[in-house]
């Protein structure tokens, strides 16, 4: 777990994250829990601002999160979630559940971070239940060949300065590669904050086909 510690990202982002909610992600976390229902993993929690959007179809939240700050954060956000909320250390690639056992997963802002999607979205598949559904919500490279571009040049300079993060992966097409049926997805543009300019958002949900 001492890979995943950024204690200094972290407060940074705890920041972050409120000002992006009030700039609209708080409306896309509605977006993206929607539908959920039975036992639900969430991976890389942070500070569990997903939380309170939980909706009543949902009987037990697992939230995992390896970073410390973060999962601080996220303990004291869950004592006043709608639904049921264990959080746990861990991370996207041993994740701390048995196989088959999950209706759904949930990432929000992380599959940019981990050391390897495929394994990661391997992780995801192995604890998910047949049919299980995977609700995502991230951030991907641009599909304008130009920014596309610029964001692989700036790529190494951003990993080191937001804990692990690449502004350039094509997660949809990974999450595809893994074995799941993309059923929905928006695509937008959105700025969480400024200077930064506004970046390729996904938001959808898929199911693992196997």
């Amino acid at each position: 777990m001492t890979a995943f510690q950024h204690p200094r990202f972290a407060q940074a982002y705890v920041r972050a994250s409120e000002l992006a909610d009030r700039r609209g992600a708080y409306a896309h976390r509605h977006r993206l829990l929607a539908g959920l229902h039975g036992r639900v993993i969430e991976i890389g929690a942070g500070n569990g601002r997903n939380f309170p959007h939980y909706p009543p179809s949902v009987t037990e939240v697992l939230a995992v999160e390896p970073d410390d700050t973060l999962r601080a954060h996220a303990v004291a956000q869950a004592r006043s979630a709608p639904v049921p909320v264990s959080v746990v250390p861990g991370h996207a690639d041993a994740l701390p559940a048995g196989d088959g056992t999950m209706d759904a997963a949930v990432v929000s802002l992380v599959l940019c971070s981990v050391p390897a999607q495929s394994r990661a979205l391997a992780e995801i598949a192995r604890v998910l239940a047949p049919g299980g559904r995977l609700h995502f919500y991230e951030h991907v490279r641009s599909p304008r060949r130009a920014t596309g571009l610029l964001q692989d040049l700036l790529t190494p300079a951003w990993r080191r300065a937001a804990g692990g993060c690449h502004p350039n992966r094509d997660t949809v097409a990974e999450i595809v590669r893994a074995g799941f049926e993309v059923t929905e997805i928006d695509r937008f543009p959105f700025a969480p904050q400024p200077p930064i300019p506004p970046l390729t958002h996904v938001l959808g949900t898929a199911v693992f086909k196997g």
